[in-house]
């Protein structure tokens, strides 16, 4: 039983220096959750970064592979655009994927002669991921200027009614088993909602952890009233919060999208009222203006008058005007609006007056 003791107290002991650099070993560890930038320390570097190359070492790649040779960045690899080198040395990953997990390597050379010893970084990474068979997913992300607390986001439309399943995963490279960690150094993994409480505590909802693969589980049907809520994966060590990942869980059919889409309407039959309101003014001036334009002044409503000047076709175009030409009258009456129908009243005269004509 004391062997057994003593082999764990050297099991803390050894893992307590890989974790703190201490021992004569310069190597650090870095939690970080997808989606967010990362900064490497170099803690051998040199006042000149000229000398500072930057190794990369993973189980996804055969050999090393060299970041940053003498201060100048490779651009053969695949993850190049998202590096860059501070002004202290220091290594900088931007929008950090679960594929980045490993150990990075700081090495100083001055004329092609290494200088001090390896500074090694071992970058732990915490994603999420929802079950491909329960909703479609998006990621965003949101960077955090501590490494010691950081976060991510991620999104997802998905009914309510229907069972999701959620996995968050620390993805590591540093030599030692998760379960080592777990037992030595205290490593937790645990789904919390918005307070913090943790969702085992709630029978709605099924957490399962697997120390092997440092993965643990969120299985739940989902809620109306689960529109917009969030969930979080949260890693601690040595009871210190060292990253964690927001899960916000958003519906298709959401609040939001029912008032943008009436909105829309409602402004569309404002747009068409206002037209027929124009259309129907138009119309009535219109009308006014023909009202006008086909009305005949009338100076007496019983009787018109019509003035007939007549010439003849073989008057000599010297022969002068005389004033006995004959001038005709018509009168023409009838019975106005609303009086009896007496057809005896209808009358035509025809005046003939001749004047005497005049030399």
């Amino acid at each position: 039983m004391s062997d057994k003791c003593d082999l764990c107290l050297l099991g803390m002991i050894i893992l307590s220096s890989l974790l703190t650099g201490t021992g004569g070993v310069n190597e650090t560890h870095e939690f970080i959750s997808s989606g967010e930038n990362v900064r490497l320390s170099c803690n051998n570097a040199l006042s000149d970064c000229n000398s500072t190359t930057w190794i990369y070492n993973s189980i996804r790649h055969s050999a090393a592979v060299e970041l940053i040779n003498l201060g100048i960045k490779k651009k053969d690899t695949e993850s190049h655009e998202r590096l860059s080198l501070g002004y202290d040395c220091s290594l900088n990953i931007k929008n950090v994927t679960k594929e980045d997990y490993g150990s990075y390597t700081c090495q100083q050379f001055v004329n092609d002669k290494q200088q001090g010893t390896d500074a090694r970084v071992n970058l732990h990474v915490l994603h999420v991921s929802v079950s491909p068979s329960s909703s479609s997913s998006s990621s965003s992300s949101s960077s955090s200027s501590s490494s010691s607390s950081s976060s991510s986001s991620s999104q997802t439309e998905i009914s309510p009614g229907r069972s999701v399943t959620l996995s968050c995963q620390l993805y590591s490279y540093s030599g030692f088993s998760c379960d080592d960690l777990v037992r030595f150094e205290g490593l937790q993994l645990l789904w919390v909602n918005q307070a913090g409480v943790d969702l085992k505590t709630d029978s709605r909802y099924q957490i399962l952890f697997s120390s092997d693969r440092c993965i643990i589980t969120l299985t739940t049907t989902l809620l109306n009233e689960d529109d917009n809520r969030e969930w979080r994966c949260q890693l601690t060590l040595r009871n210190q919060l060292k990253t964690s990942v927001r899960y916000t869980v958003k519906y298709s059919g959401s609040l939001s999208v029912i008032v943008i889409a009436i909105a829309i309407v409602a402004a569309s039959f404002a747009v068409l009222l206002l037209v027929l309101i124009l259309w129907m003014i138009r119309e009535k001036r219109a009308d006014n203006r023909r009202g006008t334009d086909d009305s005949v002044e009338q100076t007496d409503d019983h009787v018109t008058y019509a003035v007939v000047t007549a010439y003849s076709k073989n008057q000599d175009k010297k022969k002068k005007v005389h004033r006995n030409d004959n001038m005709t009258y018509a009168s023409i009456g009838g019975v106005t609006a609303g009086a009896q129908e007496n057809y005896s009243e209808l009358y035509a005269s025809v005046n003939k007056i001749h004047h005497k004509s005049v030399k």
